[in-house]
């Protein structure tokens, strides 16, 4: 076998279809025996040959290829693979964006990797808009002729224009994506030095004025969004991807599938929720989705917030108040009341304990026990 020739696998994601791409340099010992592949088609977007991915397939890769050339499946065997229980994502609308002049959107490959990989709509958002904002800025190079300087200088103005440290880490990960998974290339991106995350204690209010915030609610389905954040800990996004049979009332526990990393789990169901439950199915009888917008499809994300935002403004609370602030509430009143930090890290699908014991500096029991100095 030639040492020095090498062929690399990888996923594929093709007119919704899985495919093995074929990654080599061009020459006519390589080329023919790719030519003997079935089936096998040229991708323009990808630059590359491919043939449809299943096990006889990647079998018939190996034997072709066996004494020739050395396969490189580092890619293949290590990239995260799409099966039937991950979400689905549907990019048509970032695909259907009008053209806009002296404007450069997201290149096809890249929105083609995150179907393949699956991302949460939300990291495809922020992916998409963080790559777009960095293409844009080296509007007249093309991103494969940009370099680690071109990345830090992109990084530099993002800090001289006060980006926080969230968006500047954001933009680093959107940027590597397209280098080292679109393209395949090195990890060249590693050395770039990311800002520290900002250590922000979560924000919580009290239970006695999330009672308020569900009170002044405008409608039994609004109550249900507020109280299940709350009393479930549930992320915004989980409570949107909730399905009418994810609400398992003999068990009294919510099925949270596919939450933040894909990871599925379960939570509390509150016997208080589950009566008001009962009572917003009867009125609204949803079909798919335990909360649904207009046409049966799933409710908006913004219309959450709005709800949450205007609840607790009429219920007189002056602070802001988001959903998020409604999961750290949640957090914050087991561990005051003594629920072990564990149980609270598997309801709420933290990796590890070490993300949970932030509670520990914004629970009242953290200071019932000192003195009071001026006593």
């Amino acid at each position: 076998m030639d040492t020095h020739q090498s062929i690399t696998i990888k996923h594929l994601l093709i007119n919704n279809q899985k495919c093995i791409g074929l990654q080599f340099n061009t020459n006519k010992v390589l080329q023919a025996l790719v030519d003997s592949l079935p089936n096998v088609t040229w991708s323009k977007s990808f630059g590359m040959y491919h043939i449809p991915n299943n096990k006889a397939n990647l079998e018939r890769i190996f034997k072709t290829f066996r004494g020739v050339a050395w396969i490189n499946g580092n890619y293949f065997f290590t990239e995260r693979i799409i099966t039937s229980d991950n979400p689905e994502l549907n990019l048509a609308q970032i695909r259907n964006r009008p053209e806009r002049k002296d404007y450069k959107k997201c290149p096809e490959q890249y929105l083609l990797k995150l179907e393949l990989k699956r991302y949460a709509e939300n990291t495809v958002r922020n992916y998409v808009s963080c790559f777009e904002a960095f293409i844009n800025h080296y509007f007249d190079t093309d991103p494969e002729d940009l370099n680690e300087m071109d990345v830090r200088n992109y990084l530099q103005k993002l800090v001289q224009e006060d980006k926080s440290n969230s968006y500047i880490n954001l933009a680093v990960n959107s940027i590597k994506f397209y280098y080292e998974i679109v393209l395949g290339m090195p990890n060249r991106f590693y050395s770039i030095e990311r800002p520290r995350k900002q250590k922000q204690l979560p924000k919580v209010i009290s239970k006695e004025e999330i009672i308020k915030i569900m009170e002044n609610t405008n409608n039994i389905k609004h109550k249900c969004i507020v109280g299940l954040l709350y009393s479930s800990g549930l992320r915004r996004n989980e409570l949107l991807n909730l399905k009418v049979t994810d609400i398992d009332s003999q068990r009294m526990i919510v099925n949270i599938l596919n939450g933040k990393g894909n990871k599925d789990r379960y939570s509390v169901l509150s016997p208080n929720m589950l009566k008001d439950l009962k009572t917003y199915y009867r009125e609204y009888r949803p079909v798919n989705y335990l909360f649904e917008g207009a046409y049966g499809n799933r409710y908006s994300g913004s219309s959450v917030v709005n709800i949450v935002d205007a609840a607790a403004k009429k219920a007189g609370i002056m602070k802001k108040v988001t959903p998020h602030m409604l999961r750290h509430s949640f957090a914050t009143h087991l561990l005051e009341n003594g629920t072990d930090i564990r149980h609270i890290q598997l309801l709420l699908g933290h990796s590890s304990t070490k993300t949970t014991e932030i509670y520990t500096h914004v629970a009242d029991r953290s200071f019932m026990n000192i003195k009071d100095l001026l006593s």
